[in-house]
């Protein structure tokens, strides 16, 4: 049957719609909800099939009740179908800016030359091409005083300011992102989860030298504030990535530990501090204090004064 449905134009406009809402309801953050969330992949694959569904059986149903109508009834059907679909004001507009002349009118364009009986047409060029070519000539002419007479910025200074803007992304992307993190950029880590990460990660590769509780066994102990390598979160980060002392350190643990999951180790092992272990092993290295940390305002100390009696004075009754 002709023009029954239009299912070519209906069933994408409802998929986008429901693929528009979904995004918008999803939280999903930075990433689209169906990268984020592979059920919402699932989701609107059977969002498609079911429209396709619904698409096919409407078609059958109409077809069906088409076959029922007499000969006379099917062709006042497929009148009313195709008016109903005619959008005579599209149609009005795609006709002028074609500029192209309906077959009957041919032969008033037509030239006379003849080719072995072919014929052309005189047909002037589309509008649609002439109004670009006049926009083109418009922005020839804008680029040429902007950049050519008022010297604009050029390519040069175009690039590096991009590049500039690219890299300030770059940096601030650095800041929240966990998987890019570095020994310059890790913050301490706070969060119960990262903490949890942080032990898992401990307990399976790191007890064998500093025990369970970090009170230090072949490694030394991570409860006091003595470090061999220094403390804190950047340089406690720099050690377990890139190892400790040559020869008798430990290992670097970077080919064996994504960033992200050094900086949970690291932020666990700082969590020692101040605990006590069952085995506290003697301290190793240096004292070391966090040169970021605030100054502690030193109390002013009192001085007494003494009374000075002079040995010589006497007391007059």
């Amino acid at each position: 049957m002709k023009n029954t449905s239009t299912w070519w134009f209906k069933i994408p406009l409802v998929f986008f719609l429901i693929f528009g809402l979904t995004e918008f309801v999803v939280d999903s953050g930075d990433l689209p909800a169906f990268i984020k969330f592979p059920m919402v992949q699932v989701f609107l694959v059977f969002v498609l099939f079911l429209l396709i569904v619904i698409a096919i059986i409407t078609r059958a149903i109409e077809n069906v009740m088409y076959q029922t109508l007499s000969k006379e009834a099917q062709e006042r059907y497929l009148a009313a179908k195709n008016k109903s679909l005619h959008w005579k004001w599209g149609e009005e507009t795609y006709q002028r800016m074609l500029g192209s002349k309906p077959m009957e009118k041919e032969g008033e364009i037509i030239l006379d030359h003849d080719y072995d009986g072919i014929r052309e047409l005189d047909n002037n060029l589309p509008p649609w091409w002439v109004y670009l070519f006049y926009a083109s000539i418009v922005f020839a002419v804008v680029y040429l005083v902007r950049f050519e007479i008022y010297n604009d910025y050029n390519q040069d200074q175009e690039y590096e300011q991009e590049v500039a803007a690219a890299q300030l992304e770059i940096e601030e992307y650095k800041k929240t992102a966990k998987g890019l993190v570095d020994a310059n950029t890790v913050e301490l880590l706070t969060d119960a989860g990262d903490l949890k990460a942080g032990q898992t990660i401990f307990e399976s590769n790191c007890v064998a030298c500093h025990m369970v509780d970090g009170g230090g066994g072949i490694g030394p102990n991570l409860t006091d504030q003595n470090w061999i390598l220094g403390g804190g979160i950047k340089n406690v980060f720099h050690t377990i990535s890139e190892g400790g002392r040559d020869g008798k350190g430990m290992i670097a643990w970077k080919q064996s530990l994504k960033p992200a999951e050094i900086a949970q180790v690291a932020s666990y092992v700082l969590s020692f501090q101040g605990t006590t272990p069952a085995n506290p092993k003697a301290p190793d290295g240096d004292l070391w204090l966090d040169p970021d940390a605030p100054a502690q305002a030193v109390p002013a100390i009192e001085s007494s004064t003494e009374q000075e009696v002079d040995s010589t004075s006497v007391t007059m009754n």
